[in-house]
C-alpha cells in the first residue's frame, strides 16, 4: 500500500495547492473588479487596477477572466457585486499584532469568519486602532532577484521616492511612501526591470521576533485567517529568522 499511501499524499498536497490558487485567483479577480469600480476600466489611465491586472498575470490568472472582471468592474458587463473594504484587528499568538483586511460583500459573514479563524487559533480581537498604530501605509514592491544587484535596483528607483531595498532572499522588496508607489514602479519600467507585484500594504514599525512553535502557531493562524474568501489581506508584525523558517518547513 506504500505506492497507494504516498500517491494518495501527493494527490492531497496537489489538491491543497489547487484549492489555495483557486481562491487566490479568486482574490486577485475581486482586486481587479473593485479597482476598475473606483477607478475606471481604462487600466493605462487607472494605476491601481494596472497593478491588480499585472498581479494577476504574474499569477497565470487566465486573460479572459481579468478581462471580466475589468468589465464587470467598470459597469461594462453585468454581474459585478458591490464589495466594501473593512479591517478588523487583533492580536495572535505572543502578542502578534494582526490587521485583517477584508474585500466583502456581506459584512456579517465577513465578521463572523474573522472571529472564528482568531478564536480557534490562539488569537483576539481588538478594538479599532488599539492595533492599527504598530503599522504605517506603504508603496511595497517584490521583484525577482534574477542577475540583479541591490546596486541596480536601488539606481532605478531611488529619485523616484524609494526609501529603501531590502534582500529577502530569492526577491528585492522596495518601500516607498504609499503615494510614491506609482513612480517607483513606473522607474522600474523605464528601467526594464521586470516585478512581481506592486502593492498598497501595511508596513509594521517594531516586530516581534518568534520561536519555532511561535512561527508554526502564527502561520497557522494566518492560514485559517486567509482561508476566508472575504479576507484579502492579512498583515502581522512578527519576525521569524532563517534558521527557524528552515526548521518549520522541515
Amino acid at each position: 500500500m506504500s505506492g497507494h499511501s504516498k500517491w494518495a499524499t501527493t494527490k492531497h498536497k496537489k489538491a491543497v495547492i489547487d484549492a489555495k490558487r483557486g481562491k487566490l485567483f479568486a482574490k486577485l479577480i475581486k482586486n481587479i473588479e473593485v479597482a476598475a469600480r473606483m477607478g475606471g476600466p481604462d487600466i493605462d489611465g487607472n494605476p491601481t487596477l494596472f497593478d491588480a491586472v499585472q498581479k494577476a498575470k504574474k499569477q497565470s490568472v487566465p486573460n479572459k477572466n481579468i478581462d471580466s472582471a475589468v468589465k464587470r468592474g467598470g459597469g461594462l458587463e453585468a454581474g459585478g457585486a458591490d464589495y466594501e473594504t473593512i479591517m478588523y484587528e487583533g492580536y495572535g499568538p505572543n502578542g502578534v499584532a494582526v490587521l485583517i483586511e477584508c474585500l466583502t460583500d456581506n459584512r456579517n459573514r465577513a465578521a463572523s469568519d474573522v472571529r472564528v479563524a482568531m478564536t480557534r487559533n490562539g488569537g483576539s480581537m481588538a478594538d479599532p486602532g488599539s492595533v492599527s498604530y504598530l503599522f504605517n501605509r506603504k508603496g511595497v514592491i517584490l521583484l525577482p532577484k534574477g542577475e540583479l544587484s541591490e546596486d541596480d535596483v536601488l539606481g532605478a528607483v531611488l529619485e523616484a521616492g524609494a526609501e529603501e531595498v531590502n534582500d529577502n532572499g530569492e526577491t528585492w522588496e522596495i518601500i516607498s511612501e504609499a503615494t510614491d508607489l506609482v513612480a517607483v514602479r513606473t522607474a522600474l519600467q523605464e528601467a526594464g526591470i521586470d516585478y512581481d507585484s506592486a502593492d498598497s500594504s501595511f508596513v509594521p514599525t517594531m516586530q516581534v521576533e518568534l520561536d519555532e512553535e511561535g512561527a508554526r502557531k502564527i502561520f497557522k493562524l494566518i492560514d485559517a485567517l486567509e482561508d476566508s474568501d472575504d479576507v484579502q489581506n492579512v498583515f502581522a508584525n512578527f519576525d521569524v529568522s532563517d534558521e527557524v523558517m528552515e526548521k518549520v518547513d522541515a
